[in-house]
Parts: structure tokens; C-alpha cells; sequence
């Protein structure tokens, strides 16, 4: 497994843990931005594909979610969302740590670059 997959891995396993009970609307753009730090567009699809899977739900597209998320990332979090969030994701004992070094960054169009939100590095405890 490449050095990605195994981040992506942890990630949906860390959102799992952090959300049993599957991520709230009212998180999506704090989330989106917190996520955005270390992930691209494509990566970010590909968590949220893993996540509607886990959930049953089988019938929504990559297409699909990628335009969901392309709709959300338009609006920008506020800094007290991506602090809740991040304090609700760090309760789950994994870190938030510093933006990882990955040579792929974000795409052109990725729209939450200027948030001031945490960088997520799941550690690997409990990995």
C-alpha cells in the first residue's frame, strides 16, 4: 500500500471514529477546509466515496460526490466551525498535526486554500 492509500486509509478510519454516526450537514464545510490542508480534490472524493460506502450507500457516484463537494467548497467555514470540528475529531485521541510534505498537493481549484484550519495527519496509533 503506497504511502497515500495508507494515509487515506487512516483518515476514513479516523472520520469513522470521530463520526459513528456518519458525518452531520452541519460539519461538511468546516470538514471540507480542515481536510483541503492535506488532501486533494481527488483524495477528498475518494474518502467521501469510502465513507457513503461504509454507510450502504452503493448508488451514489464519485460524479456525484464530486459535485457535492465542489458545491460546498464555494461556501467558506468560519474559524469557530473548523475549530469545532477539529476539536471534535481530536477528541477521538488521534493528533492533528502539521501539513504533511506530499509532492501532489491540492488542484487549481481547490477552494478552501485560505482557510486557517488545523492540517489532519491522523498518527498512527491505534492504526
Amino acid at each position: 500500500m503506497s504511502d497515500r492509500a495508507g494515509l487515506l486509509r487512516r483518515i476514513v478510519d479516523w472520520l469513522r471514529t470521530g463520526y459513528p454516526q456518519g458525518v452531520p450537514q452541519s460539519d461538511y464545510v468546516a470538514l471540507l477546509a480542515v481536510l483541503h490542508r492535506d488532501l486533494t480534490d481527488t483524495e477528498i472524493v475518494l474518502v467521501a466515496e469510502e465513507l457513503a460506502r461504509g454507510r450502504g450507500h452503493t448508488d451514489i457516484t464519485a460524479t456525484e460526490i464530486a459535485a457535492a463537494i465542489g458545491d460546498l467548497a464555494k461556501e467558506k467555514a468560519g474559524p469557530d466551525d473548523i475549530a469545532r470540528v477539529a476539536a471534535h475529531l481530536a477528541a477521538t485521541g488521534r493528533s492533528l498535526a502539521p501539513p504533511l510534505a506530499a509532492p501532489e498537493r491540492k488542484s487549481a481549484g481547490a477552494a478552501c486554500e485560505g482557510a486557517a484550519a488545523p492540517a489532519v495527519a491522523p498518527d498512527d496509533q491505534g492504526s
